[in-house]
């Protein structure tokens, strides 16, 4: 078995991979990535459509046309990348890591290492998550496996579809498919409310007149070889109301519900991870309970826009060097997400630190006020012209913006009015 030694290996090379491990090499630090896929850019590479990049390069690109420019970055840093590679297990030595990847290129390695950071992703909820009963037929698709076949593999996934599930990925599909050739029959969502953002309802659905059945649920699907059709069933006060369903003639059903981070070896190695966001708990410089893990992008909490993505990573690359750096941190202390908030990312703030957070939301409202209080003392308050669940709040509380008291808790709360 090869041995290699770096200061810090990063477990995956899509986008949040590739920022954190390029602010660890520039502060001077060896660092490696270990990426499953054949090459580095993660989910981007069969993200063809355009709508990237807005934010951290001011300019408009396509998923591929993002991490390129990250995969000339990193291929012109001292980094040194491990592809078609999985992370297999992680053992604690004191100071030390040894995480050994599993590859058919290089067979076992072991990694000695001083940090880890998690940049590992999400993964697709299935029809075995959602529990949609009826027969097993050929023809249920992820609406990611539907893209990858689509974008990359050049198969068609089925003629007539029906996407159950209102996400990005789901309405960027209704438009993939109908761009193929394919009728796109009708995208089913159980809220009362879309689940994407607002732009991809307009530019996905609505340009293409495809019809959206808000507060709506798949009942059954039928086919013996192949989906032949679907039952699609109206909800009205959470209830399913079946006098009114209705049948739905299709070949495809592509699943839309739900991103969950990929967290298994996370939990494998016995670091906490959160109910709310099922990704790992971790403190005001992204680091998990475990000292020297860190952890960053979807497989953190699943974002909405891959520019935040890239955001967090490249701060959790600098605290990862501070940690080499042997920076000593700040007091911290446990932020909790109150009133109409479904998670807030970190899970620790410092009072002594400018502290940067991401939130959702539980509800679709108009000029929401967001409050932000310690010991039931509000600290900060910022008015937000919009919210909706699909969409991701970010925010920053300045530095010295809390003055703690002697109670022992000091908890950050965020609620939502």
């Amino acid at each position: 078995m090869k041995e290699f030694k770096f200061d810090t290996l990063v477990i995956g090379g899509g986008s949040a991979g590739m920022a954190a491990a390029l602010e660890v090499s520039k502060r001077g630090f060896s660092v490696a990535v270990a990426e499953r896929e054949n090459s580095m850019g993660g989910i981007l590479n069969q993200c063809i459509h355009n709508g990237f990049g807005l934010h951290h390069f001011k300019e408009e690109l396509s998923g591929p046309a993002y991490a390129e420019k990250f995969i000339d970055m990193v291929e012109t840093s001292n980094i040194e990348v491990f592809i078609d590679m999985t992370v297999m297990d992680i053992e604690e030595a004191g100071d030390l890591k040894y995480v050994y990847g599993l590859s058919r290129i290089t067979g076992m390695i072991k990694f000695s290492v001083k940090t880890v950071v998690f940049a590992n992703g999400c993964r697709e909820r299935n029809r075995g998550s959602i529990g949609t009963p009826g027969t097993r037929p050929s023809g249920v698709f992820t609406a990611g496996l539907a893209q990858r076949l689509v974008n990359m593999e050049g198969y068609i996934p089925g003629k007539e579809c029906v996407i159950v599930g209102s996400g990005d990925i789901g309405l960027i599909m209704a438009r993939r498919m109908t761009w193929i050739g394919a009728e796109v029959k009708a995208v089913i969502e159980i809220q009362p409310y879309p689940a994407g953002l607002t732009r991809n309802i307009v530019q996905c659905l609505n340009d293409f007149d495809i019809p959206l059945y808000l507060s709506h649920v798949v009942g059954d699907i039928h086919g013996k070889d192949r989906v032949e059709s679907i039952d699609v069933i109206p909800m009205e006060n959470g209830i399913q109301q079946k006098d009114k369903s209705f049948n739905i003639k299709c070949d495809s059903l592509l699943l839309a519900v739900g991103l969950v981070p990929d967290n298994e070896l996370a939990q494998k190695i016995g670091i906490s991870i959160s109910p709310e966001t099922n990704g790992p708990i971790v403190d005001r410089q992204l680091m998990t309970a475990k000292n020297g893990i860190f952890a960053c992008g979807n497989v953190l909490h699943v974002h909405d826009l891959v520019d935040f993505v890239t955001e967090e990573s490249e701060r959790c690359g600098n605290y990862v060097a501070d940690y080499l750096d042997k920076k000593t941190p700040s007091d911290q202390f446990r932020t909790l997400p109150g009133k109409n908030v479904k998670y807030i990312v970190p899970n620790f703030y410092s009072p002594s630190e400018e502290n940067k957070f991401y939130l959702r939301t539980m509800i679709v409202k108009n000029r929401a006020e967001l409050i932000a209080s310690v010991n039931g003392k509000e600290i900060f308050n910022k008015v937000l012209k919009h919210i909706q669940p699909s969409e991701m709040i970010s925010f920053d509380i300045p530095k010295d913006s809390v003055h703690i008291s002697d109670c022992t808790e000091n908890t950050l709360e965020v609620r939502i009015v």
